[in-house]
C-alpha cells in the first residue's frame, strides 16, 4: 500500500480499531487529511504490531463500515 486511503465514517474506523486495539486512545486515533503516516506511526508504536499489520487493519475498519 503506498498511500493510506482513509474513507467512510472516521468515527466508525475508530471504534473497531479501539475493538482490536483496546490500548489505543482517541488521542492515538486523532486523522487529519495528509496526516497517514503520522497515524500509522501512532498506532504502530502503541500496539507494538508491525506497519503491515497496522495498515491491514486500518484498511479492514474503512473497507466495511457500510456493510454492517
Amino acid at each position: 500500500m503506498n498511500k493510506l486511503e482513509i474513507k467512510g465514517d472516521w468515527n466508525i474506523t475508530k471504534g473497531k480499531l479501539k475493538q482490536k486495539w483496546a490500548k489505543l486512545t482517541d488521542d492515538d486515533l486523532q486523522f487529519a487529511e495528509g496526516k497517514q503516516e503520522e497515524l500509522l506511526g501512532r498506532i504502530q508504536k502503541r500496539t507494538g504490531e508491525t506497519r503491515e499489520a497496522v495498515e491491514k487493519a486500518v484498511k479492514e475498519a474503512t473497507s466495511c463500515c457500510c456493510c454492517n
